[in-house]
């Protein structure tokens, strides 16, 4: 058995041990940079020199501002305003849970934070009106994946950073499907809703009027996506900038809008952000440590020849693809899959002639799956903590939510142009 071999086993059982991910990669790595010899220098040279990129620095900004914005009071307007909109609509309340993500997307970019919150407020109102707990549970759970796929999502920067593409032109792409997971979950709520009797919450439409002075409340979430894409465009910041821009945006929102947000809950967001962070690095650094090996012993070109044999269109790549990431993420975090198995894909992707951006935005849709499959699915295991739901239950509620992802899955990867379109559009 080859080095490569032993390293990749090594890995896979010190995940099913359930080790921290960093950990994981790296001890692998080690027992690599021993075994051949290489001057052990060089993997740490390969470690810090994984964190140098400037668009990395971008990830705590958006991270501290998801933070400051659980504690600037948006979050209940935005309730206010989902419920105009979407009340008077056949499963009222579930139809605000999947609208609040989308515009909450827009400012946290953490599903694990959206969920989260979602499940603490809007689950128990849910369940008073006669909602199912495994229904309101999957409901809450499938609507957060809507938010790393909205600007800022972290996915869209992690994917980013590793593939060397534009992080504004991820943030045109993400937007769009974002809005269109919105709308199809939105459309299965309703199908359910209308079998099982769930009322809407409002007797009749909202006016032209009630929705002009709801989306008032509102407007700060609406145009923060806009904001971030357009000034990454025209120049105005960076996407590392673009962060900063974010965190200032929940400040003024906070401090001097809705004078909600006490020096108390900028502490606590501020450690939050730290602790995320520092394990979102050690991944990064790990990562870049093991993809050295990956590198060193030709891993990627052998798997992109491999597949490149009998691989001749863009729907077999997409066809294989899709089957991997949705095993693998039953197994592996996001982050680290993103940073893995990029590289992995890169050559397939370049001889294919396949769009970087549309490859991205089916490969965070993947990830985004893989959180609400077990047994590592982080957003399936939250929410289902905070809402009391046995999984068995999430599961005979939520499948029809899994149909819905896989149909939404097979369209971005069939059609590019629903991920290409407005990026093109934007720059051309």
């Amino acid at each position: 058995m080859n080095i490569v071999a032993i390293c990749f086993i090594m890995m896979l059982l010190l995940f099913m041990l359930k080790l921290p991910i960093y950990i994981a990669m790296l001890i692998p790595s080690v027992f690599y940079f021993i075994a051949e010899d290489i001057n052990i220098a060089i993997m740490v040279q390969r470690m810090v020199s994984g964190l140098e990129s400037t668009s990395i620095v971008a990830i705590p900004f958006f991270m501290l501002s998801g933070a400051l914005m659980n504690y600037t009071g948006i979050t209940k307007r935005m309730i206010a305003f989902a419920e105009v909109v979407t009340g008077h609509m056949r499963g009222g309340l579930a139809q605000v849970n999947v609208l609040l993500s989308t515009l909450m997307g827009g400012l946290s970019g953490s599903n694990i934070a959206d969920c989260a919150m979602e499940a603490k407020i809007l689950v128990p109102d849910m369940l008073r009106q006669g909602y199912s707990n495994g229904f309101s549970t999957a409901v809450t759970a499938f609507s957060s994946l809507i938010t790393p796929l909205i600007p800022p999502g972290l996915c869209l920067i992690t994917y980013s950073v590793v593939a060397n593409v534009s992080v504004g032109r991820m943030f045109a792409a993400g937007l769009p499907i974002g809005l269109l997971t919105c709308a199809m979950e939105m459309l299965f709520v309703d199908q359910i809703s209308k079998k099982r009797g769930y009322k809407p919450i409002r007797e009749k439409k909202a006016s032209g009027k009630e929705i002009l002075t709801a989306s008032k409340t509102a407007i700060f979430a609406l145009i923060l996506p806009v904001v971030l894409i357009g000034g990454i465009r025209v120049g105005i910041f960076t996407a590392t900038e673009a962060g900063v821009v974010a965190v200032v945006y929940a400040l003024l929102i906070g401090v001097v809008v809705y004078h909600e947000l006490k020096f108390t809950h900028f502490k606590i967001a501020l450690s939050e952000t730290v602790e995320t962070t520092a394990m979102v690095m050690a991944i990064f650094a790990a990562a870049n440590c093991f993809t050295y090996f990956v590198s060193n012993e030709g891993v990627a070109e052998m798997v992109s020849t491999q597949l490149f044999a009998w691989i001749t269109e863009p729907w077999q790549f997409f066809l294989i693809l899709n089957i991997v990431l949705l095993i693998a993420g039953m197994f592996m975090e996001g982050g680290a899959l993103t940073i893995l198995l990029v590289p992995l894909c890169m050559g397939v992707v370049d001889r294919l002639g396949i769009d970087l951006i549309q490859f991205g935005c089916v490969f965070c849709l993947n990830v985004s799956i893989g959180t609400l499959t077990p047994p590592v699915g982080t957003v399936l295991y939250t929410t289902c903590q905070v809402t009391g739901c046995r999984i068995e239950e999430f599961f005979k509620e939520g499948w029809s939510f899994y149909v819905a992802m896989l149909i939404l899955l097979v369209l971005v990867s069939v059609f590019p142009g629903i991920s290409t379109f407005i990026p093109n559009l934007i720059y051309g």
